[in-house]
């Protein structure tokens, strides 16, 4: 049996209820299977579950999609009874708010201000702004991220680390389309031609993965994937290591200096790009040849 609740007193009264190790899933509605593989993996880690659904003001932008943003509860919270939820916290703004927009807030450091942050200035203070306050409510052991939101991954994991917060961050695999897209609320914007040529995000990390599997240098792995890139406006490509530093000067986007290869050859290929009026973003783990340079 899922619970609903809206107000913090009723999470509260919900949440002493929980026994053993409790697991939260942070979403913003619209749910999909994504979501979905975020929620079974806390199933099968955790004795409960909480997720919460709420579209957070602080991390959209002026000219973004906040009005635009799909409002879909009664269908999200049939997925939560499906994979098992226990209890869904679902406020209102001015619930989560209750003193109008948060004087304090939560700074990400320079992490915050380069790619992602530098598409989307304050994006990311409004992320772990919202994510500190739902930790602090909640009071998880776990919590459940996915990779697809790769740099929100690494700042949520930074916050925890930082400001010595007693959760554990766990990422999830991006969960992908037939065709390679990665799965996202966003996607239901674009058209069917945009949708043909979105293909090309995913098309773009498989080259680069494909050049790293053959032992190419980080610089031809990034050239790799900016040659399957045709047909969208191309917002940045970027080669990093696990901590989102460059490995090569990026495509689009300026993120400070170049970094080694780490020794393990672990990387990460980035892309963000607009389809019409829709942006989406992805990326993929890759593996280096040890010594490429």
């Amino acid at each position: 049996m899922t619970a609903v609740v809206h107000t913090r007193a009723e999470l509260a009264t919900q949440r002493a209820q929980l026994r053993g190790e409790v697991a939260v899933v942070m979403t913003m509605g619209a749910l999909h299977d994504g979501h979905a593989a975020l929620l079974r993996a806390a199933r099968d880690r955790a004795d409960a579950v909480i997720a919460t659904i709420f579209v957070n003001p602080l991390q959209f932008g002026p000219q973004e999609d906040l009005d635009r943003y799909p409002r879909t509860l009664e269908s999200d919270l049939a997925l939560c009874r499906q994979t098992g939820v226990d209890l869904v916290f679902a406020p209102s703004v001015t619930e989560m708010y209750p003193h109008g927009d948060p004087a304090v807030r939560v700074d990400p450091g320079p992490l915050g201000t380069v790619w992602e942050g530098a598409s989307r200035p304050g994006h990311f203070v409004g992320v772990l702004t919202v994510v500190l306050k739902l930790l602090h409510l909640t009071r998880p052991d776990l919590t459940f991220f996915g990779e697809k939101d790769y740099q929100q991954l690494t700042l949520v994991r930074a916050m925890v680390a930082d400001l010595d917060l007693p959760v554990q961050v766990i990422g999830v695999p991006t969960v992908r389309e037939p065709d390679g897209l990665a799965r996202s609320s966003r996607n239901r914007y674009l058209s069917p031609e945009e949708r043909e040529a979105a293909r090309v995000v995913p098309a773009a990390l498989r080259a680069g993965a494909d050049a790293a599997s053959r032992g190419a240098s980080p610089a031809d792995v990034l050239a790799a994937a900016t040659a399957a890139v045709t047909g969208v406006a191309l917002d940045y490509l970027a080669l990093t290591d696990p901590e989102l530093r460059p490995l090569t000067p990026p495509v689009g986007t300026d993120a400070g200096p170049v970094v080694e290869p780490p020794a393990d050859g672990r990387a990460r290929l980035l892309i963000a790009a607009r389809v019409g009026t829709t942006r989406l973003i992805d990326n993929a783990e890759i593996r280096l040849a040890r010594g490429s340079q």
